[in-house]
């Protein structure tokens, strides 16, 4: 039997969250921050660093889903973004709240927006490394 532990976590693999109209959520998803949205939410593929195929699913669920039981806890969520200096010129163009100022360090910058129901977004352009 070899002493080596498997691997635990590795990275997200989806945020779910309970929302009043999870139809409409997914819409303004689509329309303003371009996921690609189906019936359950998004699905994300990408690879690990070893090449591997791997996925993080998002998902919006009905308010009163017992799905999260015992928990009745919300969230806060992250996105990853590529330009986001653009990406708030065009959400306010949308007319989408945005909340206090972008801030810049040296990890990447971070912005925050709302949702139609209120949830508080953190928008992150990441400054990534290589991995080595």
């Amino acid at each position: 039997m070899s002493s080596d532990k498997p691997k635990r976590v590795t990275g997200i693999g989806g945020f779910f969250f309970k929302c009043k109209n999870p139809e409409e959520i997914r819409n303004w998803y689509n329309k303003h921050l371009g996921l690609p949205t189906d019936n359950y939410g998004a699905s994300f593929w990408w690879k690990d660093k070893e090449g591997n195929d791997a996925m993080t699913q998002w998902s919006p669920f009905q308010d009163d889903t017992k799905y999260f039981n015992p928990s009745e806890k919300e969230f806060m969520q992250n996105f990853r973004v590529e330009n986001l200096e653009w990406l708030l010129e065009e959400l306010q163009k949308e007319g989408v709240t945005i909340v206090g100022e972008m801030e810049t360090y040296d990890y990447g910058k971070f912005a925050w927006i709302v949702d139609p129901e209120g949830n508080k977004i953190e928008l992150w352009e990441p400054i990534d490394e290589p991995l080595k």
